[in-house]
């Protein structure tokens, strides 16, 4: 028997959400449905409702950071039974097949389903995914709060990984928000020395309290330039402009300034600014599925967590509205 799911949906771009039920057919065999305990919002949810990436399908059920219980599984869905605890991200599926996929980069997939694009998201009681993105929570890790990982958790993470980052680095992190404070979590407990730049003074003993060692303006250029050649892995959480000329100025030889914020203006690089010193410039989405395990992992570990504030499911247009202004410390979490 198919249950219909009660969602949270927007009917059009810029509307309020309003509660519905859908049908969403026969569980495909690759498939596992959830039972959706908690989901995050994030600033992506915001753009999709808004549709300013211009791919939004409506009605929208918005959340791509949801923690929840396995209550069906397909038939051809591996590893996972019904009652696990598991965590869903931006990405459903993937092809299985490409080179992407072959290597272990399925976030990379040309093809991959992303849980809120042309499908409905976390905004509700139960969602699916393929079985390889629905990835299992260590018992020692707090459900309650662990939904960001799956998006702002793993969007920090994946760069140390992918891009070699050694606990020997010194590396910095720019913007100390939804994204940055997990980065600093993560590049402490990684081993590196860590400098958090924030444009906020108010943010400073937070910044340390996070895992900076060092906290600089980040708009000072004059500050940025006084650790010339210095940090070895710069990245950028802010979506903002900045003086990117001294940042790279900041790099050491083989540095890289990696940006996982979408910053909207074009970021102008001189070729010499990177050619001398064999300095790189980089960006990334996510990360793979085996790369989240890991991530999970290391938090259990470590005992990293997302600072998040809470909100009834119910209440999901005042938790928005409160994201909207800008009042969110760091993540937002709805409750079902």
């Amino acid at each position: 028997m198919v249950l219909l799911a009660i969602s949270w949906a927007a009917v059009q771009a810029g509307g309020k959400l309003e509660q519905i039920t859908y049908n969403p057919g026969p569980i495909r065999p690759e498939q596992v449905e959830v039972r959706v305990e908690s989901c995050g919002i994030c600033h992506s949810d915001l753009s999709m409702l808004e549709n300013s990436w211009g791919n939004a399908r409506f009605p929208l059920v918005p959340g791509h950071e949801v923690i929840g219980m396995i209550e069906s599984v397909g038939e051809q869905a591996k590893g996972l039974k019904i009652g696990d605890r598991v965590g869903l991200g931006w990405f459903s599926g993937s092809c299985m097949a490409c080179k992407s996929c072959m290597s272990g980069n399925h976030q990379l997939c040309s093809t991959a389903e992303q849980i809120i694009v042309g499908r409905h998201g976390g905004f509700a009681d139960r969602v699916r995914a393929n079985w390889q993105w629905a990835i299992k929570l260590p018992e020692t890790l707090d459900p309650a709060s662990a939904g960001p990982l799956f998006c702002g958790g793993i969007t920090v993470f994946a760069p140390i990984t992918d891009f070699g980052v050694k606990p020997t680095d010194r590396v910095g992190v720019v913007g100390i928000g939804g994204l940055g404070h997990l980065a600093l979590q993560f590049l402490n407990k990684w081993g590196c020395e860590v400098t958090a730049f924030s444009s906020n003074p108010a943010k400073a003993d937070e910044a340390l309290k996070l895992g900076a060692h060092h906290v600089v303006s980040s708009r000072d250029s004059a500050a940025i330039a006084k650790l010339a050649g210095s940090l070895d892995f710069i990245l950028v959480t802010a979506n903002v402009a900045l003086d990117w000329n001294a940042y790279l100025g900041a790099l050491a030889p083989n540095g890289r300034l990696h940006f996982v914020g979408a910053v909207l203006e074009p970021v102008p690089v001189p070729a010499f600014a990177l050619i001398g010193g064999r300095k790189s410039v980089s960006g990334s989405p996510l990360g793979s599925p085996a790369t989240v395990a890991t991530m999970l992992d290391f938090c259990a570990r470590h005992h990293i967590a997302p600072v998040i504030e809470t909100f009834p499911m119910h209440e999901v247009n005042a938790a928005l509205d409160h994201l909207r202004a800008g009042k969110a410390r760091h993540r937002i979490v709805l409750k079902n």
